[in-house]
């Protein structure tokens, strides 16, 4: 999938995420946020001027969040995104009310809504975990000038061949055909099975 489409997902099909700021001591604080809009450029999601959420967000632009999609954990979509919010104001609320009208329910009328503010994550790197497939499916995106981190394990040419990975492998995602062995990072589960039982180190971690 493309950024685009793996933002409309977080809006359109999970909607509802486990959002994560830091307070002023530097303490980690989860918050439940619905994320209301995107662009190709961000994400937009709203509070209250009041909220300590607010505050926190002003304090310190770096967020965090993980939404998620499933009847149980084999079944499940899980998203997370890591980047920078900034506030861009009231004028876009019209269209995120538009576009949620829930939230007429929580905030009826223009006075109700005078507090309320918009934020934008402008800036982010994400990944795409789906545990209903097998193997496992894993994808990295970024958008807003991000740039794109290569994590993972990953087998380096001091590979001997000897396949001891594959038998540790719970996605046997491991390409053995071939010398080194190629991890094939769509499907990793990042356990680091390999990297322990690699008796030549040549499994490096990034």
């Amino acid at each position: 999938m493309q950024t685009k489409e793996y933002l409309e997902y977080i809006v359109d099909h999970i909607h509802s995420t486990v959002f994560a700021t830091v307070d002023s001591q530097g303490r980690p604080v989860t918050c439940a946020i619905d994320i209301m809009d995107y662009d190709e450029s961000g994400l937009y999601f709203l509070t209250a001027k009041g909220k300590n959420f607010y505050d926190r967000l002003k304090a310190n632009e770096n967020v965090a969040f993980t939404a998620m999609k499933g009847e149980d954990t084999l079944s499940c979509v899980a998203v997370s995104v890591q980047g920078k919010a900034k506030e861009i104001g009231p004028d876009r609320l019209p269209d995120l009310f538009r576009k949620n009208p829930y939230m007429e329910k929580i905030y009826p009328d223009v006075r109700s809504r005078s507090a309320l503010t918009v934020f934008k994550i402008y800036e982010g790197t994400g990944e795409w975990f789906d545990l209903s497939k097998l193997p496992i499916e894993r994808a990295s995106f970024f958008f807003g000038g991000a740039q794109a981190k290569e994590t993972g394990y990953f087998v380096t040419d001091k590979c001997i061949g000897c396949k001891l990975c594959y038998s540790k492998c719970p996605q046997k995602c491991i390409d053995i055909s071939r010398k080194p062995v190629v991890i094939r990072q769509e499907h990793c589960l990042h356990c680091g099975n390999c990297f322990e039982i690699c008796p030549a180190r040549a499994i490096e971690r990034r």
